[in-house]
């Protein structure tokens, strides 16, 4: 097991004021929980495989959150790592619930957000947690105010529960309110081929040294399907989904990627991505994507 930082895995990146590196390539947790995120998977000991495969390969940063299955997801990471290895860096999310009918719903109360941190802890078998992005959107962004919910973490963070705190699912504005009260180390928000809007956010987080994180970097629920993808995917010998992993990558030095995925062979794909070098051509294709994404008519 490697707890060198690899240039097979995107290279390295420092959390800022931290002393986090992580390799760029990370892993994503949430499908290891049960169909639509919810509840246990059909297998749990694939679930472990996948989990013991990933360090194995060099990943020491996993994405999760204690919503997710609830319980599920953490409660697997722990039966498959702990006690954790030294270089891995777990990041985990607060801010919403799941109800008994596998509905999301907003938890962001101080009550509830402590509670959160304190599920995050046990499920996890952790004395205190890496990082914690307060999930401010839930299902889409908003303009709700943020500095409470901050304020709330950053008092977990005085109490060593929380050693560093980012954002998930924030706009511009958010970000700023709420790097007024304490350190934000990564934001996390939806990004992909075809979902730019957050292009000039990631560039100004870069210049900051602060990491973005984009969820559904192959698309989520509905995976990128574009000819374009397709027919650069064929001229790299590669898949569309290594291609647009790929091109996150080179999209920006401060992207981190945690794509998700319950089966080590599309694990082992994913991680290969890491290595794939893009020309300056395939990328400008590629780049056509969105502006064909915004031009068709939105789904509803």
């Amino acid at each position: 097991m490697s707890n060198t930082h690899s240039p097979v895995l995107g290279g390295s990146f420092t959390f800022p004021g931290t002393n986090l590196t992580v390799n760029r390539m990370g892993y994503g947790a949430m499908q290891l929980a049960g169909p639509h995120v919810f509840g246990p998977p059909k297998d749990p000991d694939a679930a472990v495989a996948v989990l013991k495969e990933a360090i194995a390969s060099g990943v020491d940063h996993i994405d999760t959150s204690d919503f997710y299955g609830p319980h599920v997801t953490n409660q697997i990471i722990k039966r498959a790592l702990h006690p954790y290895p030294k270089s891995l860096v777990i990041v985990t999310k607060v801010g919403a619930k799941r109800g008994a009918d596998a509905s999301w719903s907003r938890a962001e109360s101080p009550e509830e957000l402590r509670s959160a941190v304190d599920d995050n802890l046990r499920n996890l078998g952790l004395e205190s947690l890496d990082i914690v992005n307060m999930r401010v959107g839930l299902l889409a962004l908003g303009d709700a105010p943020v500095e409470g919910h901050v304020e709330v973490l950053q008092a977990l963070k005085k109490q060593g529960k929380i050693k560093h705190i980012g954002l998930s699912n924030v706009t511009p504005k958010q970000f700023a309110e709420a790097r007024a009260v304490t350190e934000i180390v990564c934001v996390q928000n939806e990004y992909n081929l075809a979902h730019r809007g957050d292009d000039a956010f990631i560039d100004q987080l870069a210049k900051e040294g602060v990491a973005y994180v984009p969820f559904f970097p192959l698309g989520g629920f509905t995976p990128l399907q574009s000819t374009t993808l397709s027919e650069v995917a064929a001229a790299a010998e590669t898949t569309p989904m290594q291609v647009a992993l790929a091109w996150l990558l080179q999209r920006s030095p401060n992207i981190l990627l945690i794509p998700g995925t319950s089966s080590v062979t599309h694990l082992r794909e994913n991680l290969a991505a890491a290595t794939l070098q893009l020309s300056p051509k395939m990328i400008a294709t590629l780049d056509s994507i969105a502006k064909e994404a915004s031009a068709r008519p939105a789904a509803h």
